[in-house]
């Protein structure tokens, strides 16, 4: 139940060339407190609920738990989520060992090309891509939680 994840700028779209899959992603967010969010997501077939805890120092670990819930109750949830729905089209990449998922926002995030990938422990290496930019692993105003609230357009 903990997340350790980095996340980068993406400076080209060459990742989709190396994409094994991708598929669509609308999600909005019952509670975006920075200690506890809440979030309801529909990824491609599927939907789920997470809650996510607040980021050690780095940003790069968290508290997250996730369940598997219908679509139809998915939907009705989104409903009553907080203003600011996030969509998105994710893309995978394998590189080496791990997956890389890609998200090209849509809507008021357009133009904003985001890259996040889980390790086993913080200090773990990783192949880097050439498309992969600037890391903004811990920076807040990437995380999809405040992307609802002041999308990249805005900035």
């Amino acid at each position: 139940m903990i997340e350790i994840e980095r996340k980068f700028l993406v400076n080209s779209e060459a990742f989709k060339e190396e994409s094994q899959n991708s598929y669509r992603i609308v999600q909005g967010f019952l509670n975006t407190d920075p200690e506890r969010t809440v979030r309801v997501r529909v990824k491609g077939e599927k939907a789920f609920l997470t809650i996510k805890g607040m980021g050690n120092t780095s940003g790069t670990t968290r508290f997250e738990w996730e369940k598997e819930i219908k679509v139809t109750d998915a939907e009705q949830l989104l409903k009553i989520c907080e203003p600011g729905i996030i969509e998105k089209t994710r893309y995978e990449i394998s590189s080496g060992d791990h997956i890389i998922e890609v998200d090209m926002f849509l809507g008021g995030n357009e133009g904003l090309i985001l890259a996040e990938i889980e390790l086993n422990n913080e200090n773990e290496s990783f192949l880097t891509p050439n498309w992969l930019g600037k890391e903004v692993t811990g920076d807040p105003k990437y995380y999809n939680s405040q992307l609802s609230k002041k999308p990249f357009m805005q900035w």
